[in-house]
């Protein structure tokens, strides 16, 4: 095989294993409610992400959350822009935990920030 083919069957093997289902890493059923100020707010594919520090609700240290969101067309869809989460907002995310013992790690549901009232997630458009 040549190596512009070994190199094409790289990259569909890396692009494969880079979506995933959510139901499949993430407890649907159950849902963990945080709140705390953003760090990083990454608008990217095929998943965003919202880096959190809040409160563990089992120890009550503080501690960075990783928390995955919806693709950026997705998040386009819902009117939330590259610049619509920033460090330093504070905000209430509700999120479903990891079924892989991922600790701190959640598929968020909602967030919302309560300084002026802006909200987005799922059940929210």
């Amino acid at each position: 095989m040549s190596k512009p083919h070994l190199s094409v069957l790289l990259l569909a093997a890396t692009t494969a294993t880079a979506h995933h289902s959510i139901s499949g890493h993430y407890f649907m059923d159950q849902t963990v409610h945080l709140e705390g100020d953003v760090l990083e707010f990454s608008y990217t594919n095929p998943h965003s992400f919202v880096q959190l520090s809040a409160k563990d609700p089992q120890t009550g240290q503080p501690v960075k959350w990783e928390i995955e969101w919806a693709s950026v067309r997705r998040l386009q869809q819902r009117g939330v822009s590259r610049d619509a989460v920033k460090p330093g907002d504070h905000v209430i995310i509700e999120g479903y935990p990891s079924r892989e013992n991922l600790d701190h790690r959640l598929f968020l549901r909602s967030i919302t920030r309560p300084g002026d009232g802006w909200k987005s997630g799922q059940d929210i458009k």
